[in-house]
């Protein structure tokens, strides 16, 4: 297959944001009126599900915070909010606390990667991590009996927001040949030397990592996303300390 010029390469990216954004139009398009406004209004929609008394339930994203949206049967009118029962329980809130976590889940799997253990480990944890955060490299070093007994994999998601050189740093590790031994070397103290010009795909890759962070509502790196027994998604920052390492990482 022939070597895409980073011209044809950009050419290519915009017209693959152009039909993202016309399949994010027509998925918008399909939503009910009320949704539709709120989604205008900043609310990020995740997914639907069947309510009481007729009505659809909405899984939403709002400045990074879980909301649930509930459209009345005539589909006329949406309300934001919990929905309670005459004993003042809030209705199925396992299952909509699963329905936020199953989609933020799928985000996290969807973003740019890079691995650090087992595939087959039985638990998996995304950390959004900065190559010049040092408590990255903390949480790397903590995390090591884990991962080399093959009971977790980590997968880092790379950006560049602390220093002026982390982004070019972040480039260096995606754009490497063997991205997984980049990290490893870097979090072994052989610091990953920046990567000034990226291509334009590790550009597109970063930016999206970040916006996905922000979308989370997480702001400041290690940003560790793992779920419990229960399924439901947890979120820490920074490094966690030596007592809370088996609450995230699982028995020892």
């Amino acid at each position: 297959m022939p070597k895409l010029s980073e011209k044809d390469m950009r050419t290519v990216l915009i017209a693959a944001a152009l039909g993202l954004i016309a399949h994010t139009a027509r998925a918008s398009a399909s939503l009910p009126p009320p949704i539709q406004a709120l989604e205008q209004q900043g609310y990020e929609i995740l997914s639907r599900f069947d309510a009481p008394a007729g009505m659809t339930g909405y899984a939403a994203l709002y400045l990074g915070r879980p909301q649930t949206l509930y459209l009345t049967p005539d589909g006329r009118q949406a309300i934001a909010g919990a929905m309670t029962d005459a004993n003042g329980e809030r209705w199925n809130q396992a299952g909509v606390d699963l329905q936020f976590s199953d989609a933020m889940w799928a985000q996290l799997r969807g973003s740019a990667w890079i691995a650090d253990g087992r595939a087959d480990a039985p638990r998996t944890i995304y950390v959004f991590t900065d190559p010049n955060c040092p408590y990255c490299k903390q949480f790397w070093r903590d995390a090591r009996p884990w991962v080399r007994a093959g009971k977790v994999q980590l997968r880092h998601i790379p950006l560049g927001i602390l220093q002026a050189d982390s982004r070019s740093k972040a480039a260096a590790m995606l754009a490497d040949a063997d991205p997984a031994a980049a990290l490893a070397r870097h979090e072994s103290g052989e610091d990953v030397q920046p990567l000034l010009r990226p291509p334009a795909t590790v550009d597109a890759k970063l930016d999206a990592n970040h916006r996905l962070m922000e979308r989370l509502g997480a702001f400041s790196t290690p940003a560790i996303f793992y779920r419990d027994a229960n399924g439901e998604l947890k979120k820490t920052q920074g490094a966690p300390s030596a007592a809370s390492l088996e609450k995230v990482l699982g028995p020892r």
